[in-house]
């Protein structure tokens, strides 16, 4: 094994361990770290792209753009979406477009510079292709897209698939998918186009089985912390915000019930405080009554039966019986009283 697949082995460990692990540090340092970092790596990759930088191992071809920083970005991005969201994958994607369209920018801008100055052309900022650079933009932009569609279709309840192989024929598929489109749109026409995309699908596959242990690790370790979850959502989160939609429905549904549970709770207690009052009559003030007989006089002036002034002012229902001093008195021979 040559000096130069050893560099460039290690360089590839080097950044996806660098990737992933900033990403790990979001919760104490906050995204921007991470943003920077993704943003720093795509204008490496296109910078070393657009330079044509190569390796040759056992006849295949492998791109160091490709190997190393193109499949960074797209661990980075695949973390992100997992753990953190659409929202934060969206400011991610939009970084990795603002910087790729902003680099052949800023190389054709300093290629200009050189030329109206009249000094020698600068070997090492390599001069970008527009079909290519412009292949390779739409071609980032799909693929990052495409990789959040792909893990939710692979992570279907139904089909009960383990994570490491959700994870491999996740990047696997944006891998190949990046091939297809890319080769199409930048090489398609040319002699070197099925060969160019025959190279690339095989490199690609062992890119794919190399970057899995990184990829997988990391889901496994950070999904077994407490707290942190990988969440289902639908598979066209990441272009519709369909999760942030569905999260703030549920959320508004729970608000509803709740409040009509307490609506319901509230009429009962009013219904049931309205019931009572409406069953409670009370005797206040100075009741004139007869001495003699008991009879209650009215506000009216009228007499009347102490059993029919209390009926009439209360509630309350008499039941009649006899007291045992009355019972004595006028009953004597059937007094049940009676020692």
């Amino acid at each position: 094994m040559g000096n130069e697949v050893i560099i460039l082995i290690v360089e590839a460990m080097v950044v996806y361990f660098m990737v992933l692990w900033v990403h790990s540090l979001r919760h104490r340092f906050g995204p921007v770290h991470f943003y920077a970092l993704i943003g720093g790596i795509t204008a490496i990759m296109s910078w070393v792209t657009d330079a044509g930088v190569t390796i040759q191992v056992a006849g295949i071809t492998f791109l160091v753009g490709s190997t190393v920083f193109y499949t960074s970005l797209l661990l980075g991005v695949f973390v992100i979406y997992v753990f953190d969201g659409p929202r934060a994958t969206r400011i991610a994607i939009s970084t990795v477009a603002g910087v790729s369209i902003m680099v052949p920018l800023i190389n054709l801008a300093l290629y200009f510079q050189i030329k109206l100055i009249g000094s020698p052309a600068l070997s090492s900022v390599p001069l970008p292709s527009l079909r290519i650079n412009t292949a390779s933009v739409i071609t980032t932009l799909i693929d990052l897209f495409f990789l959040a569609m792909a893990w939710e279709f692979f992570g279907k309840p139904n089909l009960r698939m383990q994570l490491w192989l959700r994870s491999f024929l996740t990047l696997l598929g944006v891998m190949w998918l990046d091939v297809l489109l890319f080769a199409t749109g930048a090489f398609a026409g040319t002699p070197a186009y099925l060969s160019i995309m025959k190279g690339s699908l095989i490199s690609r596959f062992f890119i794919s089985v190399f970057a899995l242990p990184f990829l997988y690790g990391y889901l496994h370790l950070q999904s077994s912390k407490k707290g942190i979850l990988i969440e289902n959502r639908p598979v066209l989160a990441i272009l519709k915000q369909v999760a942030e939609i569905r999260v703030e429905l549920t959320q508004a549904q729970e608000e509803i019930k709740r409040r009509v549970a307490a609506e319901i709770e509230r009429d009962k207690v009013i219904s049931e405080l309205q019931t009572a009052l409406s069953e409670v009559k009370t005797l206040r003030g100075l009741i004139p009554i007869c001495s003699n007989c008991k009879s209650i006089r009215d506000d009216k002036g009228y007499w009347n039966q102490i059993e029919t002034y209390i009926k009439a002012h209360s509630n309350a229902e008499f039941t009649h019986g006899i007291c045992p001093d009355c019972a004595q008195r006028l009953y004597p021979d059937m007094n049940p009283y009676r020692p």
